[in-house]
């Protein structure tokens, strides 16, 4: 009787064996080495492309500062501060630009910063920073990186 029993319990046996199990878990660990480095470069390529989408946005704010606060005159527009101060009001403080604005890639606040426009009147580059006492955390963007 209880051979029997034994026996109907090995015919309906149901479940993974040892070695099932673990070919699945070579099999993930293998599509996770394979992802892990894809997604960390989709990830940082996304921050640089957040970012030099927020200069693009500074630089159309400064254009639109120019062409309404100095009736257009790129050629003696210089340097335009983001930020700004007391003396010097800048884009923000103009409200060209929201102040909330932030650095993507690292989630702070934005600073300081210029906009600078050469003699021509073509822009030289935007300069981002998010500390003011620390110029290693800058970004500069020039016009080929804002294309």
């Amino acid at each position: 009787m209880v051979s029997k029993v034994l026996k109907r319990a090995r015919e309906n046996e149901k479940g993974f064996t040892l070695i099932e199990l673990l070919a699945v878990i070579v099999i993930l660990g293998v599509i996770a080495a394979i992802a892990i480095p894809l997604i960390s470069s989709i990830i940082s390529k996304s921050k640089t492309d957040s970012d030099i989408a927020t200069a693009r946005q500074i630089y159309d704010a400064s254009r639109i500062y120019v062409t309404s606060e100095l009736n257009g005159d790129f050629k003696t527009a210089g340097a335009i501060p983001i930020v700004g101060d007391a003396t010097t009001p800048g884009l923000i403080s103009k409200g060209y630009l929201s102040t909330d604005i932030i650095l993507p890639s690292t989630k702070t606040a934005i600073t300081d910063g210029t906009v600078t426009f050469n003699t021509s009147g073509n822009l030289t580059e935007v300069l981002i920073s998010t500390d003011k006492t620390k110029t290693t955390d800058d970004k500069k963007y020039d016009t080929d990186d804002l294309k």
